[in-house]
C-alpha cells in the first residue's frame, strides 16, 4: 500500500511565540505534515503546499505574502462576514481553532488535495497553541486585543479588525486589564511591550 505524501506547511503569524506553538502542536503528526518554514512578521518565501496563517492579532481578512499553493486561515473568528471576506481575498480554507489537532491535520490534507474548506466551531474556543502572556492568565481573545492596543489601534479599529462588537471589545479589555493589574491604555501598552507583544521579524526555513 502506498504511503501518502506529507503536506508541506509554512506556519505564518506576526508573533514568534504563536508559530512556535503551532509547530509544537503539530509535532505528533510529522508523518502527515512537514513544516518547511516558520515566519513571523515577514513574507513567507518557502514553496509549500499550504501556508497556515494564524490570525492572532492580525488583519483577519487579508492573507500574508506567501509562495504556498494554498492559503489557509487558522482563526477563532468564523462569522459569515469573516468567511466571505476571507474567500474574497484568496483563502482556500478557514479552519476554526475549535478543531482538535487531528481534525486540523485532516482538513489541511483535504485542502492540499484541492478542496475548499470553511470549518467553524465553538464561538469562544481556545486553540491548543500558544500566545503572548498565556502563562500569565490572558485568554487568546484578551491577548489578541491587547496586541492590537500595543500596536496603537483604537477600540473602533480593533472591533472592525476582530469582527467583534465595540461592547465585546470593551468587555475583553476590562477583563484583560484586571488580570494585568493596569488601569489605563498607556499602562496597558507599557505592559504589552514588557511582555512580548511587540512584533519582531523572523523567517526560518525548516529544510
Amino acid at each position: 500500500m502506498s504511503v501518502a505524501t506529507p503536506v508541506t506547511l509554512a506556519l505564518v503569524n506576526d508573533y514568534e511565540v504563536v508559530v512556535q506553538g503551532l509547530s509544537k502542536m503539530l509535532e505528533p503528526f510529522d508523518g502527515r505534515v512537514r513544516i518547511v518554514e516558520l515566519t513571523a512578521s515577514a513574507p513567507s518565501r518557502a514553496p509549500a503546499d499550504v501556508a497556515l496563517y494564524d490570525t492572532f492579532a492580525t488583519d483577519l481578512a487579508f492573507g500574508p505574502d506567501v509562495k504556498a499553493q494554498h492559503l489557509v486561515l487558522y482563526t477563532a473568528h468564523t462569522s459569515r462576514e469573516f468567511l466571505t471576506a476571507a474567500r474574497a481575498n484568496g483563502a482556500d480554507g478557514v479552519l476554526s481553532k475549535a478543531l482538535v489537532p487531528e481534525q486540523l491535520v485532516g482538513a489541511l490534507e483535504r485542502i492540499r488535495d484541492g478542496e475548499i474548506l470553511m470549518l467553524g466551531g465553538a464561538l469562544e474556543a481556545e486553540s491548543s497553541g500558544t500566545w503572548p502572556a498565556q502563562d500569565l492568565g490572558l485568554t487568546e481573545r484578551e491577548a489578541g486585543i491587547l496586541a492590537l492596543i500595543t500596536q496603537g489601534l483604537r477600540n473602533e479599529e480593533i472591533a472592525h479588525r476582530s469582527y467583534l462588537s465595540i461592547n465585546t471589545v470593551k468587555s475583553y479589555i476590562r477583563s484583560a486589564y484586571r488580570k494585568m493589574g493596569v488601569e489605563s491604555r498607556s499602562q496597558a501598552i507599557l505592559w504589552g511591550v514588557d511582555h512580548g507583544f511587540v512584533k519582531r521579524r523572523s523567517s526560518r526555513s525548516m529544510t
